[in-house]
């Protein structure tokens, strides 16, 4: 029998993102600063949704647009240009769709013993949307996976959507009160898989390496997943016996906004195909390292037409020797090009 049902379930704020890159610097107070790169489009929880769409997974989208010129392009991307069903979604009377200004920083030293790291700055405009998460859900309906943002407080919906077989993918996020609650945690009992960055994971788990934390949070969840930026990726699968531990992609980076929800997404894509662990992981590190190289988060997605694209240009033995698994994983169709994130919008949705 057909499966309909959507293959990812996803919902959180949207945010019209304009990413500014080829920054020297941070600006100071009355300097202005001529940058020489930009680009536009959907981002937040967008992120997420372009990603899984363009490995032509079916992705349910459930979030609130602003009935402004912003939200009406980015449900143009979201739906007409990407293919994602915003069913579960709203447009709000009167709320502004949230902007934000990224600063994207050149690249500066990172902690001892580790790769340097890019880092941005952000400036966003906005207020909390007129509808929950649990107003937007409802009752979810059964999904194969949902790719989550674990908060202090937990939403209803989640423990619907596991209960009725949905297997739960989830992240988490910095906690600004650096109190790092392990109340968090208790909420993995609802997940299948668990993917914090290196920083998060062994601040909820109070370890010293990442190693460590991924040790504790294999105790907590089925799938753990450690990200650790220009280091990589580790991860341990309980269901299988498997780990892995796999190296960063060697990249030009020109702006890492929605890295991390690409890695999530192509992890989710590959899990959802059966792959071993170790090529899960390094197919998340693959298409992570793709988005870099473009602006923004959701329209860097690089999806099957990207990853197959650099498989097909790539030279170097080694790489495609360690990546040789694509040969029997890419679609025979990978479909058409991929639309980047524009310098602006059209000068009215379409």
């Amino acid at each position: 029998m057909d499966d309909d049902r959507p293959d990812v379930l996803l919902t959180g704020l949207l945010f019209y993102d304009l990413v500014l890159t080829g920054l020297g610097g941070p600006p100071t107070p009355g300097e202005e600063i001529w940058t020489s790169g930009m680009g536009c489009g959907p981002g937040g929880i967008a992120n997420l949704a372009v990603a899984t769409a363009r490995f032509g997974l079916r992705t349910s989208l459930a979030t609130v647009f602003g009935d402004d010129f912003y939200g009406a392009h980015c449900r143009e991307v979201l739906a007409g240009q990407e293919g994602v069903d915003l069913a579960l979604s709203r447009t709000a009377d009167g709320w502004p769709t949230p902007v934000t200004v990224s600063l994207a920083l050149p690249r500066g030293p990172g902690p001892a013993g580790a790769a340097p790291v890019h880092d941005r700055a952000l400036v966003t405009h906005g207020q909390e949307p007129p509808y929950s998460q649990d107003a937007l859900m409802g009752d979810p309906p059964a999904a194969r996976t949902a790719l989550v943002h674990l908060e202090a407080e937990p939403r209803a919906w989640l423990a619907k959507a596991a209960a009725n077989g949905t297997r739960v993918f989830a992240d988490v996020g910095w906690d600004p009160t650096r109190q790092w609650s392990r109340d968090l945690l208790d909420q993995l009992a609802l997940c299948h898989a668990f993917l914090p960055n290196e920083a998060e994971a062994m601040a909820y788990t109070r370890t010293d390496s990442a190693v460590a934390a991924l040790g504790a949070l294999a105790d907590l969840v089925p799938v753990a997943v450690v990200t650790r930026g220009g280091d990589g990726a580790i991860a341990v699968d309980q269901t299988t016996g498997e780990y892995a531990d796999v190296p960063a992609l060697a990249t030009d980076v020109l702006d890492a906004t929605g890295a991390g929800d690409v890695f999530g997404a192509s992890f989710v894509a590959a899990s959802l195909g059966g792959w071993p662990l170790a090529e899960r992981l390094r197919f998340a590190v693959l298409a992570a390292g793709l988005s870099v190289r473009r602006h923004g988060g959701a329209l860097a997605a690089p999806g099957w037409y990207g990853v197959d694209r650099w498989w097909r240009s790539l030279t170097d033995p080694e790489l495609a020797a360690v990546y040789g698994f694509l040969a029997d994983r890419l679609p025979a169709d990978p479909g058409p090009a991929v639309r980047h994130a524009p310098v602006t919008p059209p000068a009215r949705p379409c």
